[in-house]
């Protein structure tokens, strides 16, 4: 009888020892396995004489049942991601061919064209400049700004006149109130968004050759035409 008291001591130990790692690995399905193949190995070893004690007992299917819907929540939590995922690739797919606007400086020239977005707090006069990508400026003007959303088109020529070539251009600005006071004016990239990338989580949008997560579009704009 010692031998089967020993093998029943050393499952139970192993059965706890288990069950307390199980909360820590990630492979829950097969510590589950596990356990119940110990606790069926422990009750075909126990001592006749000395049968498992009812309370060990009760907390071992306690734990049992624990890790069973433990099991059953990660199901249920796997297939509310695979939703979430379907709903995000719907959405994404639906930004291809709109124009967005984005939170940035720096827009692509591109068939004459380079656009962004201005958003003012007040009525303004606003100094734009436009910088190529060697940091040198290529145009100046002066517009009046009025409050809120605005869009800016840039025919991607100089104040010369000279047409500058397809690249990365950045818009500075710098804006004054009626009184003179300097006022912060935001400033939003426009572009098209050519196409989405699926296979990230949560799938990313290509505009302008650059990747944008889904959170970092602000609206979709209509055309990129100027009103200032």
């Amino acid at each position: 009888m010692s031998t089967v008291a020993g093998t029943t001591s050393t499952v139970t130990a192993a059965i706890n020892t288990n069950a307390v790692q199980s909360v820590a690995k990630d492979t829950l399905a097969d510590n589950f396995t596990s356990f119940l193949q110990l606790l069926t190995t422990q009750l075909q070893n126990q001592n006749p004489l000395d049968p498992l004690d009812t309370n060990q007992f009760t907390q071992q299917l306690v734990q049992f049942a624990q890790v069973e819907q433990q099991l059953k929540s990660n199901t249920q939590l796997e297939t509310l991601v695979s939703l979430q995922k379907a709903t995000q690739s719907t959405q994404a797919l639906g930004y291809v061919g709109q124009i967005v606007a984005l939170d940035g400086q720096t827009s692509k020239l591109e068939n004459n064209t380079a656009g962004w977005s201005f958003n003012s707090p007040k009525p303004a006069t606003a100094t734009v400049n436009i910088i190529n990508s060697a940091g040198a400026t290529v145009f100046t003007g002066t517009y009046s700004l009025n409050a809120g959303v605005q869009n800016f088109v840039w025919d991607g020529r100089n104040n010369s006149g000279v047409k500058q070539a397809d690249g990365d251009y950045k818009l500075s600005i710098t804006a004054k109130d009626a009184s003179g006071q300097n006022i912060a004016v935001s400033t939003e990239v426009q572009g098209i968004v050519d196409s989405v990338d699926l296979t990230k989580s949560p799938p990313t949008l290509s505009i302008n050759n650059t990747e944008y997560a889904l959170d970092k579009i602000k609206r979709v704009v209509r055309s990129l035409s100027s009103s200032i």
